[in-house]
């Protein structure tokens, strides 16, 4: 089966009426985990920015307690778990602060990581990945935004 465009969903959805929509939607929320999230976010948590960042901020930290230390090749695959997980939660948002707020927290957290990310060059260059990350999409932000961002950037380079 071939998916239609976006135009000619939009042009239908526009044409439906509201139970029609209501009950599309519910369908799409059972059908995936990550939609009902996403509904979630935007139904919910959309109007405070700063909770939703201070909920993902607790749930990375639970993810990083469970974290298997005892080798690094469990450590990476872990890590690189809670990297997609952070991606997702910032892909609801959209908002180029809360991204580089999570993402200089995911690095905050991950440096503070023992052992050290610094004995692994793998864990090592995911993390000055993310730092250039980081620096370029602050780029975009505003001037006084960009140089509170910069400080923390410049506190977390190895």
């Amino acid at each position: 089966m071939k998916a239609a465009s976006l135009k000619d969903l939009k042009t239908e959805l526009t044409e439906r009426s509201h139970s029609e929509l209501l009950h599309v939607c519910l369908q799409l929320a059972k059908f995936k985990k990550e939609n009902k999230e996403w509904m979630t976010y935007h139904l919910f948590e959309a109007a405070d920015e700063a909770a939703y960042v201070q909920k993902v901020q607790a749930e990375t930290d639970a993810l990083f307690a469970g974290l298997n230390t005892k080798r690094f090749f469990y450590m990476k695959k872990s890590i690189r778990k809670i990297l997609r997980i952070l991606k997702t939660r910032i892909r609801y948002s959209k908002k180029k602060t809360t991204e580089v707020e999570l993402l200089l927290y995911f690095c905050h957290k991950l440096g503070q990581v023992k052992p050290s990310i610094r004995q692994n060059s793998v864990l090592k260059n995911l993390y000055l990945r993310e730092l250039a990350s980081i620096e370029k999409k602050t780029a975009v932000l505003h001037e006084d935004l960009q140089y509170e961002y910069h400080l923390e950037l410049k506190s977390l380079q190895l």
